[in-house]
């Protein structure tokens, strides 16, 4: 909309040479502003909106909200598999549970009674046999015995060191991957939570509201236009036979109808080409024809909107 207007004051320049001139020699244009548009990042219903139209904003303010119960609920599931990688891993860097060696250490204890059993019959037997009370085979069966009760004693210490060891490095590696992809995951959830706030990034005065509470918003649709503050801009278009006269940062006087005197701007733009070039080989008639562009800051805005016709001059 803005181009074809700005189109539409640079063809009646060149049809009117005199058109780029207002009143007093001063040049025609128009109040323009480069809004701010919010949007989501995701789709969602519109849940609800913080401000209305007119309203000014600070940067940060709260302007809409979608709904969040799918996010919220990706959230709750991200962080029960946190707090799951997390106790997998603690349960590999710390071992078997106190209960577990628990019950291995009972055991040992019993195999080793069972042990000192075992040997206090191997001697006994072997004192019977050597003064022939017992059979040969009787002595062996207690020498077995004794053997086997070792060999159980061995093996539940075994186990008891097996179970207060920390697992292999392999497996704290894949433990620790587990749970760093899942804090990873959960972030990336409360990101997407935090998304479905959107928040002014710059202070201004609301223009336009799109959507209503109930509707649904696409990802990157803009749901409120925000005006920022300082943005409000006189575009106006100069006669190529004075624009060489004008520079950036030159300051202008701005007046429109019903405008309160004493506007002030400061020259921001000035195109290096011509906005309307004629179909014909330049010449000394044809070259009034043409008209820059140029743009300057409105200093005190006011109650002034885009879209208002100004009058702009070089201050004195």
């Amino acid at each position: 909309m803005n181009e074809i207007l700005a189109a539409i004051m640079a063809a009646l320049a060149f049809v009117f040479p005199g058109f780029a001139q207002g009143p007093s020699d001063g040049f025609s244009g128009y109040l323009e502003a480069d809004y701010v548009y919010a949007a989501a990042t995701t789709s969602g219903t519109v849940a609800s909106l913080a401000v209305e139209e007119g309203q000014a904003v600070a940067e940060g303010d709260v302007l809409f909200t979608l709904a969040t119960g799918q996010q919220q609920a990706l959230v709750d599931a991200a962080r029960a598999r946190v707090a799951a990688a997390q106790a997998t891993l603690a349960n590999l860097m710390t071992g078997s549970r106190n209960e577990e060696i628990e019950v291995i250490r009972a055991s040992l204890e019993k195999a080793q009674s069972d042990l000192a059993l075992a040997r206090s019959n191997l001697e006994r037997s072997e004192r019977l046999f050597a003064s022939g009370t017992i059979p040969r085979v009787r002595l062996d069966q207690d020498r077995a015995a004794a053997t086997a009760a070792e060999a159980q004693v061995m093996q539940l210490q075994a186990q008891v060191q097996v179970a207060e060891l920390p697992a292999r490095s392999a497996q704290q590696v894949a433990a620790e991957a587990e749970l760093a992809a899942a804090r990873a995951e959960a972030a990336r959830a409360e990101l997407d939570l935090a998304d479905r706030e959107v928040r002014a990034t710059v202070a201004g005065v609301v223009d336009r509201v799109y959507f209503k509470p109930g509707e649904m918003a696409q990802a990157g649709t803009p749901v409120i236009s925000v005006l920022p503050d300082g943005s409000l801009k006189a575009r106006f278009f100069v006669d190529q036979d004075r624009r060489a006269a004008l520079a950036r940062g030159e300051a202008v006087e701005i007046a429109c109808d019903g405008c309160p005197a004493g506007i002030t701007g400061t020259i921001t733009y000035l195109s290096a080409e011509p906005q309307t070039t004629p179909p014909i080989i330049y010449s000394r008639e044809e070259r009034s024809r043409m008209v820059f562009m140029a743009e300057a800051v409105v200093a005190e805005p006011g109650n002034l909107l885009p879209g208002q016709p100004v009058n702009v001059r070089p201050a004195p």
